[in-house]
């Protein structure tokens, strides 16, 4: 497997609206909004996008922010997570159109993703 950068961040929100505000005021981020998912996206120069999840239990809490590393097939980077004590959350999974994500634990228990793009680089 070659290295996987980190190409997603994904950070828990209560108010969509408030955090899409603070990042844009704050650090100059551009948000963006994929109706298709609800999903907010988030853009920073110079550095990996990302979006906002609802801090709702369900898809994320207050303070854990996901990060995502590149894969160029998932199966083969799960296997290996696996085999080196991590445990597969959520097994890979499409985003139509888009690409095709994983959730795992390492064996210190922080959640950490996986992302396959359809169209690789």
């Amino acid at each position: 497997m070659p290295s996987s950068p980190i190409v997603h961040l994904e950070i828990p929100a209560k108010d969509f609206a408030a955090a899409d505000k603070f990042f844009a005021d704050a650090f100059g981020w551009k948000i963006d909004v994929d109706e298709r998912f609800n999903y907010h996206q988030f853009s920073a120069e110079g550095g990996p996008g990302g979006g906002f999840i609802a801090a709702d239990g369900k898809q994320g809490n207050v303070g854990e922010v996901v990060v995502y590393l590149g894969s160029d097939d998932i199966d083969a980077s799960l296997k290996k997570v696996n085999a080196a004590g991590g445990k597969t959350v959520t097994p890979k999974t499409e985003i139509p159109g888009v690409g095709w994500f994983a959730i795992f634990t390492d064996p210190t228990e922080n959640k950490l993703g996986l992302y396959q793009d359809i169209h690789p680089h």
